[in-house]
Parts: structure tokens; C-alpha cells; sequence
């Protein structure tokens, strides 16, 4: 019994069809990168960065906070994520306003203000997204993976034309 338990677990290349992009280059992660529900992501030149309405990553996402606050960006080759080649590490370091979704079954898709719900933890005060790359057709998609990375639930942010 003990020699099929690790059958069952995160194997090596469980995540091998996650893309691995390289030679992407500073220039073109710069700009607004958008998402669903008013999610809005602006990574500027100088490597700060103005986050709007973005969920938490990976098993956080499941805590329903969703953030706005600014900080920094960085374009690395150091290995983080799920894939091989680049990634963006995006840092809020000061956290402007907190919000939540409201569940998937609610009647309305809107999200409800952090001040009345004392049941919630808010969003922390700081927090880091390791942001994967894609390159699509429409050009290049920034990704995390939400809930448990294992159901390879993905949340895209294209970049605003």
C-alpha cells in the first residue's frame, strides 16, 4: 500500500503543458492588463505597479477577498511558478481597499464592500502573485492558477488595446 501513495500526489511534470516563455521583454508586460468584474492591473515603466479588484492567488482565491493597492513588478527568470521561463512577480505593498465576491450562487455577479462583514478576514496588507506567461494569438496573457492548482483553474489578465 505504501508504494502506490505516490501515485496519487503532484508528480514531476504534472505541470509540464504550462507554457515556459522566454524572451519576453520589460516593454511589453508595461500597460493595463484587465480582467473580469472590474479587475485591472497597470504595471508602469519605472516597475510600480496599480492594482484594481484582483483576487488572490491559488488556494487564497478561495477566501473571496479581492484587492486594490499599490506596488511593484518585476519580470524574472528566477524559478517560481508553475512553468519554466519567465514570470512576473507582482508585489501590492500597500493595500488601498478590500472587497469580496459574493459566492457563485448569489443572485448578483457584483462584489460587496469589507466594511460590513465582520465573519471575513479582509485582504492582507501585502501580497505577491507569481504571474505566469502565455503567448496567444491576440498576443501575450498573464495567468495564475485559483483555488487548488491541481484543477488548473486559470484567471487571465489580457492586456488593454
Amino acid at each position: 500500500m505504501l508504494l502506490a501513495l505516490p501515485l496519487f500526489g503532484c508528480g514531476p511534470g504534472q505541470y509540464a503543458d504550462a507554457p515556459a516563455v522566454t524572451g519576453v521583454s520589460a516593454a511589453e508586460i508595461v500597460g493595463t492588463w484587465r480582467c473580469v468584474d472590474g479587475t485591472e492591473v497597470t504595471m508602469r515603466a519605472d516597475g510600480s505597479a496599480v492594482v484594481k479588484q484582483l483576487d488572490g492567488q491559488e488556494f487564497d482565491f478561495d477566501d473571496q477577498w479581492r484587492m486594490s493597492g499599490t506596488g511593484t513588478w518585476e519580470l524574472t527568470d528566477r524559478p517560481m511558478g508553475w512553468s519554466d521561463g519567465q514570470h512576473v512577480s507582482l508585489r501590492v505593498i500597500r493595500r488601498t481597499s478590500s472587497a469580496w465576491r459574493k459566492p457563485a450562487d448569489a443572485a448578483s455577479d457584483e462584489t460587496v464592500g469589507g466594511g460590513g462583514d465582520e465573519s471575513r478576514a479582509p485582504a492582507p496588507g501585502s501580497y505577491t502573485w507569481t504571474l505566469e506567461l502565455e503567448r496567444r494569438k491576440k498576443g501575450l496573457a498573464l495567468y495564475f492558477f485559483f483555488s487548488d492548482p491541481d484543477s488548473r483553474n486559470t484567471y487571465y489578465l489580457e492586456k488593454a488595446r
